[in-house]
C-alpha cells in the first residue's frame, strides 16, 4: 500500500543522489499514506466533527477528527523509521518515535471550526533533518507539505534547494487517484501582483489601526475577497489562482492564533518556494518592529510560539509591510 504513495519519477529525477534524500522519499510516501487514509476517514464518515470531550496541551476542544487525524499520522511516522522526533497541534511536545534521520511537525486537520458545514479543511506538515525543533529555523526544513480534502484530494509539497540537483526550491502539487499520486501541477508559481485579498482576524482592526488602514485600502481600491476560515484552501486559492495575498494580523485585544512550527513556517517554505513572500507581522516580534523578516527566518523558540503572517503576491506583501511597520 505505501508503494501507492511514492512520488512521481518526474519528482525523484529532480532528487540528489544521496541518503538523505532518499529517506525523505520514504518518509514523504508515508505522509501521502496518511493523507489517503485521512481521506478515507472523512468520506467514509468513520471520522466526526463531534467533540470528545478532551481538550489538547493549548486548551483547544478536540474533535473525533483531530484525535484519529493525529494518531495516524504519528503511527505512519514511526512505521517509516525515519523519523527522530515528531509534535503535532494535538501533542505539542517533541514525542520520540525511535527513527533516524527527521523531525517532523504537524497539523493533523486544520478547519476545525468549518468542517461540519463540509467547507475544505487539510493537513500542514513540515520536515527538519536532525532531532528537534527548539531554537531552529522554517529555513532549515528540507520539505513542507499542505493536503487539501475538498472535491478531490490534492497535495502541495515543497522541497528545499538543498535536496535538488538544480539546488533551486519548488512547489508542486499531485492529485490522488486509486492507483497513486500523479504529478497535476509540476511548479507552482505566485505572480508579484494582484487584487485579490484574504483578510484573516478582521477582530484586530478594532484596536490596531494600521491594520484596519490597509483592510481599508483594499476594500476601496476594490479587491476581490477571497476568504473560506480555514488555513489551507485560502493559501491553496493563492497557489492555484498563482496570485492573492493573504493576512492574519494580530493585537492588543485580538491574538495571534497561528502557530509558528505547526502552521506558519511550513507554509511559508511553500509559498517562498513559489515564488511568493511571507512576512511576520510587527506585533509578534517587537525587537523586528522596524525590520520586517519572512517567516522562515523567525526562531522557534517555544513549541507553541504564535505569530501573525503575510503570504502571497510580493507587491502586497510589501503594501502590508508599508503600512503595518512604519513608524507612527
Amino acid at each position: 500500500f505505501v508503494k501507492m504513495n511514492v512520488l512521481p519519477i518526474e519528482i525523484i529525477n529532480q532528487l540528489k543522489e544521496n541518503e538523505l534524500t532518499s529517506k525523505l522519499q520514504v518518509l514523504i510516501s508515508y505522509l501521502l499514506l496518511s493523507f489517503r487514509e485521512i481521506s478515507d476517514g472523512l468520506r467514509n464518515g468513520n471520522f466526526s466533527s463531534d467533540l470528545t470531550g478532551t481538550q489538547n496541551a493549548f486548551g483547544d476542544h478536540q474533535l473525533d477528527v483531530d484525535v484519529k487525524s493525529d494518531l495516524l499520522i504519528f503511527n505512519n511516522l514511526k512505521k517509516s523509521q525515519f523519523v527522530h522526533v515528531a509534535s503535532s497541534e494535538e501533542n505539542p511536545i517533541e514525542i520520540d518515535c525511535h527513527g533516524n534521520g527527521f523531525s517532523v511537525a504537524f497539523d493533523p486537520l486544520d478547519g476545525s471550526s468549518i468542517i461540519d458545514a463540509n467547507f475544505a479543511v487539510g493537513s500542514i506538515v513540515g520536515i527538519w533533518p536532525g532531532s528537534g525543533f527548539l531554537n531552529r529555523l522554517g529555513r532549515e526544513m528540507v520539505s513542507s507539505m499542505i493536503c487539501q480534502y475538498g472535491p478531490r484530494v490534492t497535495v502541495i509539497i515543497a522541497l528545499a534547494a538543498e535536496v535538488l540537483k538544480l539546488n533551486q526550491s519548488i512547489s508542486f502539487e499531485l492529485t490522488m487517484h486509486q492507483s497513486g499520486w500523479r504529478l497535476s501541477i509540476p511548479e507552482l508559481e505566485i505572480k508579484p501582483v494582484t487584487k485579490i485579498f484574504a483578510p484573516g482576524n478582521l477582530r484586530a482592526v478594532t484596536d490596531n489601526t494600521k491594520y484596519d488602514t490597509l483592510i481599508r485600502y483594499w476594500i476601496t481600491n476594490k479587491y476581490t475577497l477571497r476568504y473560506s476560515g480555514g488555513l489551507v484552501p485560502d493559501v491553496y486559492h493563492i497557489l492555484i489562482k498563482k496570485e492573492g495575498v493573504l493576512s492574519n494580523v494580530s493585537s492588543k485585544n485580538a491574538k495571534a492564533k497561528l502557530r509558528l512550527l505547526f502552521e506558519a513556517a511550513p507554509i511559508a517554505l511553500i509559498i517562498e518556494s513559489a515564488k511568493g513572500s511571507s512576512c511576520v507581522c510587527p506585533s509578534e516580534i517587537e525587537s523586528e518592529e522596524f525590520n520586517p523578516v519572512s517567516i522562515l527566518d523567525v526562531s522557534i523558540t517555544d513549541l507553541d510560539k504564535r505569530v501573525g503572517v503575510c503570504y502571497g503576491s510580493s507587491s502586497e506583501v510589501e503594501r502590508l509591510i508599508t503600512h503595518l511597520f512604519k513608524s507612527e
